[in-house]
């Protein structure tokens, strides 16, 4: 089980119509690749990944390690949890300023680092979503976006927050060719820090 031979640039659509984080992931023809749905009222980070969203076959299953903090860590696994793929590690305090994550293999080394592009959109993105009515529209004009680097200095993914009502569009777009496993943790990785992300405001 993995995620593949995809078509590029891959759609990541927030449902607003739902209490829970849920959002669907679409390749460039709109054919579904994923329905991400985030388990509510839980202590620690609970997200299924189904097939499509009659969520009739789960797929995989991200969970966090610890309790939510500021150096969580999220382990990826398959979903009847025979295959660990890795996990995605947030990087601690510098987090507040310009997010950063580590993604790890399943033996626990590092291969990629998801960092934040511009470290000010995510600033004014916090100041401007305070002030009323003009908060709800910042997913218009302050859209971070994020780039994989792989540890030999290539860059292999970018991920664009999309000018949207509530900020409920992402964008997934390949660089370069990967191997695809690689492939698959990286976008399981994504789809984690996503929701972390969008969280944060």
């Amino acid at each position: 089980m993995a995620l593949n031979n995809l078509n590029y640039p891959l759609d990541f659509k927030f449902k607003i119509t739902t209490l829970a984080s849920d959002f669907n992931i679409t390749d460039k023809n709109g054919n579904y690749v994923a329905y991400v749905r985030q388990k509510m009222f839980k202590f620690k980070e609970d997200v299924v990944v189904f097939n499509d969203e009659s969520k009739t076959k789960e797929l995989f299953r991200i969970q966090a390690n610890q309790w939510i903090d500021f150096n969580a860590s999220y382990s990826i696994k398959d979903a009847i949890n025979t295959k660990n793929y890795g996990r995605l590690a947030r990087k601690g305090m510098r987090s507040l300023w310009k997010s950063t994550y580590n993604i790890l293999d399943e033996n626990d080394q590092q291969k990629f680092t998801v960092t934040e592009d511009n470290a000010l959109t995510k600033f004014f993105d916090g100041m401007v979503s305070e002030i009323p009515i003009i908060g709800m529209f910042t997913g218009y004009f302050l859209n971070p976006a994020y780039t994989v680097t792989g540890i030999d200095g290539k860059a292999y993914f970018k991920l664009k927050k999309m000018p949207s009502f509530f900020g409920r569009r992402f964008q997934l777009d390949r660089l370069i060719d990967i191997d695809d496993e690689d492939e698959s943790l990286v976008i399981l990785s994504l789809l984690m820090m996503t929701l972390l992300e969008r969280a944060r405001g």
